[in-house]
């Protein structure tokens, strides 16, 4: 579709492959492309398939959007992924993601809000770091790990910010097959070709039947937390403490 992301359709099968030629940071112009994509995926009524880079899913947001302390900038990517996550979430045909390796929020949101997740085995890490590196998790990302993860590992993960292997990531529930490399686009055509064959309709509203409660919590914190007067207050603030 477009540099940042790459669309191609395989019958009733839509791929969705993101590669900026570095690590896919969630910048406000992939997140866009990303919005396009799944534009047209639900326009043509498809199976998504998303992926990422070799050895990288998504390094994240742009930390150089925080780091330049623009609030505009600021509020447009994070309320692009945050809606980008809640629509995958709801997506009216299933969601296969295919982590390629190291997926940073943003792009560990994109695993939680996915239906059915895949990650490539090996020195790769996956989770929410925000604390580690000074960022409060947003709390649609709060939601969001609230209804996948396991109990344990939601506080252990998204309180700490310790990143996980992906045989533990699928312990704690933000992947649910883990295969070599080599395996990786073949398993996840595999699992999308299945999910062709479902009821489309019978599997949209099954869908918002189980999400709509955490579909519901993620719009009120988007839409209470991600405001512009929101980083307006936290930039002014920042700006105050290094005076």
């Amino acid at each position: 579709m477009n540099q940042l992301v790459r669309y191609e359709t395989a019958g009733s099968i839509a791929k969705v492959s993101m590669d900026d030629g570095k690590v896919n940071v969630m910048s406000s112009a992939m997140l866009k492309a990303l919005h396009d994509a799944l534009d047209r995926a639900q326009q043509e009524k498809s199976v998504v398939v998303l992926t990422g880079r070799e050895k990288i899913f998504s390094a994240g947001f742009d930390l150089k959007v925080f780091a330049k302390g623009e609030a505009e900038e600021i509020y447009a990517m994070m309320r692009l992924g945050a809606e980008l996550a809640l629509r995958i979430l709801s997506f009216p045909t299933p969601v296969v993601t295919a982590c390629s390796g190291n997926a940073f929020p943003m792009g560990a949101f994109l695993l939680l809000a996915s239906d059915v997740r895949v990650g490539t085995d090996g020195p790769f890490r996956i989770g929410l770091n925000e604390v580690a590196i000074g960022i409060a998790v947003p709390s649609f990302g709060i939601e969001l790990a609230r209804q996948r993860l396991t109990p344990a590992y939601f506080n252990r993960t998204v309180v700490t910010g310790e990143m996980l292997a992906p045989r533990e990531a699928a312990v704690a529930g933000f992947l649910d097959h883990v295969v070599a490399a080599e395996e990786l686009q073949a398993t996840a055509d595999t699992l999308a070709s299945a999910l062709t064959k479902i009821d489309l309709a019978a599997h949209a509203a099954t869908k918002e039947r189980v999400r709509s409660p955490a579909a519901r919590a993620i719009r009120a914190a988007i839409d209470t937390e991600i405001t512009l007067e929101t980083y307006q207050g936290i930039v002014a603030a920042r700006r105050l403490g290094s005076q």
